[in-house]
């Protein structure tokens, strides 16, 4: 695919249009690169590690959150 002739978006607003095509040529890129197709790389990005990556993050998040209850609590019992 030449990336310079291929433009995907039609937004009207270029600085979206650019963006969003340079987004799709660098995916494109990499699926050539891993040897998969364009739509699969979709998928492993935006069904599967996506997700996955927020449900850790959610996960950290609430681990965090009680060590600070936890900290908070043995501060005011030392003051």
């Amino acid at each position: 695919m030449k990336s310079s002739a291929v433009t995907m978006a039609n937004s009207g607003i270029d600085w979206i249009d650019f963006v969003f095509n340079w987004c799709v040529r660098l995916l494109y890129d990499w699926a050539t690169f891993f040897g998969i197709t364009y739509e699969e790389i979709n998928i492993w990005i935006f069904i599967v590690i996506w997700p996955v990556i927020t449900l850790a993050m959610a996960v950290w998040i609430l681990v965090l959150l009680r060590k600070i209850r936890r900290l908070k609590f043995v501060q005011t019992q030392n003051v």
